[in-house]
Parts: C-alpha cells; structure tokens; sequence
C-alpha cells in the first residue's frame, strides 16, 4: 500500500508543476502581446526564467514546458545547482553581482555574464580567459558579457551610469579582445509610475543606439524587463526579459 505522506507529497509537487506551466504560458502571451503592439516579432525577445531560491524540480518543470534561458544570481546557487542538475541543459546567464574573485568559477558556470559594469571585472574575465587558451580554450572566446547600467539612479542599484559606459566600452575594447560586448542590461526604477519606467527603458535603449554608432558595434541584447515591468520594457526595445515571480511563484516544490 502507498503511503498517503507519499502520495499528498505528489499531489502537491503536480500541483505545483501545473502552477509553472501556467505562469509560463501566460507570460510567453503577454509577451506576444506587448511584441505585436511594438511591431516586433515575438520570437525575437527571449524569456529568462530567473531561478534565485527555486529548487530544480521548478526548474524541470519550465524547461519541460519549453524555456530555455535562465538567470541566476549567485554563483554559489549555480554551482549547487548545476551539480545536481539531470537531463537536458539548458543555457544559464549570471544576473545578480559578481565579485572579481568569483570570476572564474562563473565563466564557468554561465554561458554570458550580464552583470559586468567595471573594467577590473572585464579585465580579470579577458585574464581567465587568455590562461584557459593554452588548455583547450574552455571558455569559448570572445566570450559574451553584458553591460549593467544604472538607468534610475537609484543608489541601491548596481551598474555603471550611462555617462561612464561609453568609457567603459571603449576600455574593454581595447583591453579585453577576449570578451565580447552583446548589450546593454539594467532594472527598472523602483516606482507604479509607468511613465518613468517607461522614460529608463528608453533611455537604454538610446545609449544602446550612441554607443553602437560611436564603437560600430553591433550590441543586439538589451537585457531589461522583470515581472512587474516586462511588457513596458518590450515596448522600448527589450530583447531579453528576465521574469521569476510571474512563471515559479512564491511556491517551493
């Protein structure tokens, strides 16, 4: 006879698992939605599930329903993750701060840092990067990063300010052949204000435009959009939005 603990257990990670492709699914549409109001097309803005705090379980259960971009934010939690991790890969990009002594572990770890917004962290990546040449260049190279700027100026917020980033691009291209800039990621201002969301959303998306006319770069990701702001940022010009609460909930499987 099956134990009933073993069984409500199961329930309740069903349960939990349909509540995920439920998020899911209503995301992938309000983004269709807001892509077809910018005269985009959807498929050309990536959902990132961003799995701080989520087991694996919720992660299977929305790379089962078809994402297959995510976001951490800690080293550490990738590590753990990655080392339980079964099936399928997926890609994984780093979103929270990373420090310089945890760089090499997240090149690692993760297929593009979106959180670079100093030269010393592009520096010690373009580093990493040059030693691992001589054993099978295990990086990849020019390896993607991102650029984190601080579009609200809001000092609780990481990233570089849109003033300093030109500098900052200018520096990584001439000191850092071994990385790659492929666009720009930032966080909405703390406000309901859909105005001035909107307003930080548009001013990234213009420094994106300066800055590929000044360095003839391509610079194709803006990273910017999160559960509560995502269909704004996707009518300025996001390619990449990084939801969590909207697709995993507060749930724990």
């Amino acid at each position: 006879m099956v134990d009933s603990g073993i069984m409500e257990n199961r329930a309740k990670n069903s349960d939990a698992i349909n509540f995920i492709k439920r998020g899911l699914d209503e995301v992938k549409e309000r983004v269709s939605a807001a892509a077809e109001k910018s005269g985009r097309r959807p498929e050309d803005i990536r959902i990132m599930g961003v799995t701080k705090f989520q087991p694996l379980e919720a992660i299977y259960a929305a790379r089962d329903a078809g994402l297959s971009l995510f976001g951490e934010n800690r080293v550490q939690e990738r590590e753990e993750k990655r080392a339980s991790w079964e099936g399928a890969d997926a890609e994984w990009h780093m979103v929270g701060h990373l420090q310089r002594n945890k760089a090499r572990r997240a090149l690692e770890l993760f297929d593009c840092i979106q959180s670079v917004h100093s030269i010393e962290l592009a520096s010690a990546l373009e580093r990493i990067i040059g030693e691992s040449e001589g054993a099978g260049d295990r990086f990849g190279s020019p390896y993607p990063i991102m650029i984190e700027v601080n579009i609200s100026g809001e000092i609780s917020k990481q990233g570089i300010t849109p003033e300093k980033s030109f500098a900052l691009i200018d520096e990584i291209a001439v000191k850092c052949p071994r990385v790659e800039v492929a666009g720009l990621m930032a966080i909405g201002p703390l406000t309901d204000d859909e105005g001035s969301i909107s307003a930080s959303f548009a001013s990234l998306r213009k420094l994106r435009d300066s800055l590929r006319e000044k360095f003839c770069l391509e610079l194709p990701h803006l990273s910017m959009g999160m559960s509560g702001d995502f269909e704004l940022a996707i009518l300025e010009g996001s390619t990449i939005v990084r939801v969590g609460t909207l697709i995993f909930g507060s749930r724990k499987l």
